[in-house]
């Protein structure tokens, strides 16, 4: 499995954390975010992320910044792409087992590093239920 990960200024942290624990899982990651506090632009790292899954890069996507809905915002701009902003570990649960996201959106500045990782496992962990679920995605 690969996941691409971008993240701005906020989410520096984050990301060095979740990609670590990824890495314990032997997933690949694709860095796409910024490795510096120094303030980005939030969208070039959301399309970078959304541009990976369209090309088939990447199987699935999380995306970091300070408030997690302008990342959001952006990857969801871009077909196909179902992102989701979670700051718990059952949000983000519910946003693959009922809408079939395939990228999260982790608030930075409203969650722990520790609870993001979590977040980010569960995200990976759980499946899409489809049945019901699936007709709605469908009209999404």
């Amino acid at each position: 499995m690969k996941i691409a990960i971008g993240n701005d200024h906020a989410g520096v942290d984050y990301k060095n954390a979740i990609a670590a624990f990824l890495k314990t899982k032997n997933i690949e990651v694709l860095n796409f975010g910024t490795d510096t506090p120094e303030s980005v632009d939030y969208p070039d790292f959301g399309h970078a992320v959304a541009r990976a899954l369209e090309e088939g890069k990447a199987d699935l996507g999380i995306v970091i910044c300070g408030s997690g809905n302008g990342i959001a915002m952006t990857a969801n701009k871009h077909p196909h792409v179902r992102c989701a902003v979670c700051w718990t570990k059952e949000l983000s649960a519910l946003a693959r087992a009922h809408n079939d996201a395939n990228v999260l959106s982790i608030p930075a500045r409203f969650t722990a590093i520790e609870q993001a990782v979590e977040i980010a496992n569960a995200f990976l962990i759980t499946p899409f239920e489809g049945g019901r679920h699936e007709r709605r995605v469908k009209k999404i």
